[in-house]
């Protein structure tokens, strides 16, 4: 596991001092969205859904066994970019997430981090793959809209602006007025620091296990937690300075 004195303490500390804004990936950094409800499952339900309209051939077998809802999402819509079948299963997913979001589990130490980082002057944002409405209903849940609010930047209808497209990050900078250099990305897949590295955007990578780990440094993550304590310490030490 990565932990504070596995990642070098003054790279770090070094990302936390220079962010101005943050930009939060949402499910893995700021919740377990799907711990209650199997994304797995999620992804077989679409990928049937799917062939009981007769698309059994629209995927390839690594798609229809990715167990990622969103890569599912991505496939069809690279096939039938704009259809009304994208439309239509981006609204189950949409509802699945939903449900989702009732048995989402809060990532340790982020609620207090999303609130201390505020309160010493940082402005949030959320850059992700989920559904804003979604999105929105959690935070709502946990008493953190305000810290965000209006600056929740999730999947649109364009598809192809899901990261690692970098689309949510250059919205996210561009409604904060923020250089690239000011702002931090935290999340915890290759899209995510893709995306942020496509936007020019420092990035710490959230690996809540070693295999999460390893999929981030093997994508060039630097920068990487298995807690987010050893964050929430620095940005109360820098509120104090």
């Amino acid at each position: 596991m990565t932990t504070e004195t596995e990642t070098e303490p003054n790279d770090l500390r070094n990302l936390i001092e220079g962010a101005r804004v943050v930009l939060w990936d949402f499910d893995g950094p700021v919740c377990r969205l799907f711990a209650g409800h199997s994304a797995e499952r999620v992804a077989r339900d679409l990928v049937e859904w799917l062939e009981g309209q007769g698309l059994h051939g629209l995927l390839a077998e690594s798609e229809r066994e990715s167990l990622d809802p969103h890569a599912v999402l991505r496939a069809v819509d690279r096939r039938h970019p704009g259809s009304d079948l994208v439309t239509e299963l981006e609204e189950r997913l949409t509802q699945e997430e939903l449900k989702a979001a009732v048995s989402a589990r809060p990532t340790p130490y982020a609620d207090p981090l999303v609130r201390t980082w505020t309160a010493v002057g940082a402005r949030l944002a959320i850059t992700t793959n989920n559904s804003p409405q979604v999105v929105k209903e959690y935070l709502t849940s946990r008493g953190l809209l305000e810290c965000f609010a209006p600056h929740v930047y999730g999947r649109t209808q364009e598809l192809r602006h899901l990261k690692p497209h970098p689309h949510c990050v250059h919205r996210a900078l561009n409604a904060t007025g923020a250089a690239p250099s000011t702002a931090l990305m935290i999340g915890d897949t290759p899209s995510d620091y893709q995306a942020a590295r496509a936007a020019g955007v420092p990035f710490l990578g959230y690996a809540r296990n070693e295999r999460k780990n390893k999929v981030l440094r093997d994508a060039g993550a630097e920068t990487i937690v298995d807690s987010l304590e050893p964050v929430l310490k620095l940005v109360r030490e820098s509120g104090q300075a």
